[in-house]
Parts: C-alpha cells; structure tokens; sequence
C-alpha cells in the first residue's frame, strides 16, 4: 500500500516512513499546494487542508500541521510555525526567550489521513523546555532549542529515538492504531 504525504518538509516523510515501514506501508513524497487555513487550532487547520485536496481528487495521503507552543510566550509560535521558523528563526525564538525564567513548551502534531475514502485525524503532543541556546546538527526546525528531557535537544539524538517521544512520533502512532484495521 502506497501512502502519499503532502509537504515539502522531505525530512517528515522520512519520519513517517521509518514509522511505518512494519506495516509494509511506503510513503511517497507528494509536493501539492493546498489551502492552509489561519486558524489557532491545528486540527481546524488539517481538517480544511484534507478538504481542499480532496477536491483536487487526491486520495489515500496524509497531511499533518505542527507547531511549536510556549507557554511564557501564550502558545507563541503556535500554528504559526513554519512561519516564525522562517522568518526568524530559533535565533529569534531565543532572543524572545532572553531573561525569561518559564521555559516549559510542548510540540503539538495533528495528522490528517484519508485512507480508502474515510479521514482519519489524530494529534500526538510532547512537552518539555526551551534551551538557552542552540544545541545539535540532527532533524529540522525548531529542533535545536527543544528538549524533551531537560538534558539534550531534538537536534542531538537519532530519528529513531526522536520518534519514540515526539509529537509526530506519538500522532504517528496513534494513527498506526487507526491503520491496522485497513491493512
């Protein structure tokens, strides 16, 4: 069974595809605009998303929205992401972050699929902190200035060990559940 994942983040579908790979399903890279809605909820977000493109007369593809929410920022950068991330980057982020004391934050994925005509919306979370600084070469994004566990970032260990906490890896595996009855 072939999968299409809609993005142009190349490094999610190799998180997706080390995921599902025991369940024989491929991933296939798919780079397809799609109406991406402002909202502050990333499942209202999938959920227009999977409608546009259903409307393109896609099927069997997933697509997924995350974002980065610190809490001494209100959720800043939120569903607003990608967009900080490439406007200002995690440079930015830490200049905002500079003297602030509450570093907790959590990554949000939600994980829309639509699989033999039905979707399938999942959202997988992992908390943790903001670093005082940039640390690791691994994953993307905001990867550098997370930890989940208080001593490396998401930059400094292996997918593999990315994907047993993360966000996407816990959305990845809600969905595998939600999967398994099609296989």
């Amino acid at each position: 069974m072939k999968i299409a994942v809609i993005t142009s983040n190349p490094g999610k579908v190799s998180e997706y595809q080390r995921e599902f790979d025991h369940l024989g399903i491929e991933m296939v890279h798919l780079r397809l605009p799609y109406d991406e809605i402002q909202s502050s909820c990333l499942e209202e977000v999938v959920s227009k998303g999977m409608e546009d493109i259903k409307k393109k007369d896609i099927k069997d593809f997933i697509i997924d929205d995350s974002g980065l929410f610190i809490d001494s920022l209100s959720d800043f950068p939120g569903v607003w992401s990608a967009f900080v991330q490439k406007t200002i980057g995690n440079r930015g982020i830490l200049k905002l972050m500079n003297g602030v004391s509450g570093r907790s934050a959590r990554f949000e994925c939600c994980i829309g699929c639509n699989i033999n005509g039905e979707d399938i919306i999942v959202k997988g979370m992992c908390q943790g902190l903001i670093l005082h600084e940039e640390k690791g070469t691994e994953g993307f994004g905001f990867d550098p200035i997370f930890t989940h566990d208080g001593v490396g970032s998401f930059a400094e260990i292996s997918i593999e060990e990315k994907n047993k906490v993360s966000h996407r890896g816990n959305a990845v595996r809600l969905l595998t559940k939600q999967l398994e009855r099609y296989l």
